[in-house]
């Protein structure tokens, strides 16, 4: 048997070749794009070091109290992104903790009469039949 035509045999080295080559330019530029923004994702206001986009808040806070000591008191100066970190509580455990001791708000439930239920199937103009049982 053949190992096919030389179409696919065509086919195939192609794709072979188009693998060699790599990305072309509009994928290599949006790669490289998207790369400057992750690297510029934070940066200091104060003296334009850079973060990228996975540094934590717990890493900006302590680029602050490390260069800016002055500004500890207001990190919001230099991160936009720590308004509402807490020093004392870095990782935001005791945050979570306190929203989950005060646990998720549910709706009450109204307690429905069956007879209430009933007469509104029978004003919709559907009947109550009896069950039939075995004899």
């Amino acid at each position: 048997m053949g190992k096919g035509s030389n179409v696919q045999k065509a086919q195939a080295a192609r794709e072979r070749n188009q693998k060699k080559m790599g990305k072309s330019l509009e994928e290599r530029q949006a790669a490289t794009a998207k790369a400057r923004l992750d690297a510029t994702a934070y940066m200091c206001k104060i003296c334009r070091q850079t973060f990228m986009v996975n540094a934590k808040l717990s890493l900006l806070y302590l680029h602050v109290t490390a260069k800016h000591d002055d500004k500890k008191d207001s990190p919001v100066e230099c991160f936009d992104s720590l308004a509402d970190f807490d020093p004392a509580d870095p990782d935001g455990k005791n945050k979570a903790k306190s929203a989950a001791a005060a646990g998720p708000v549910k709706p009450k439930k109204s307690a429905k009469k069956k007879d209430d239920d009933l007469a509104s199937l029978l004003d919709a103009g559907l009947t109550v039949s009896k069950k039939k049982g075995k004899k």
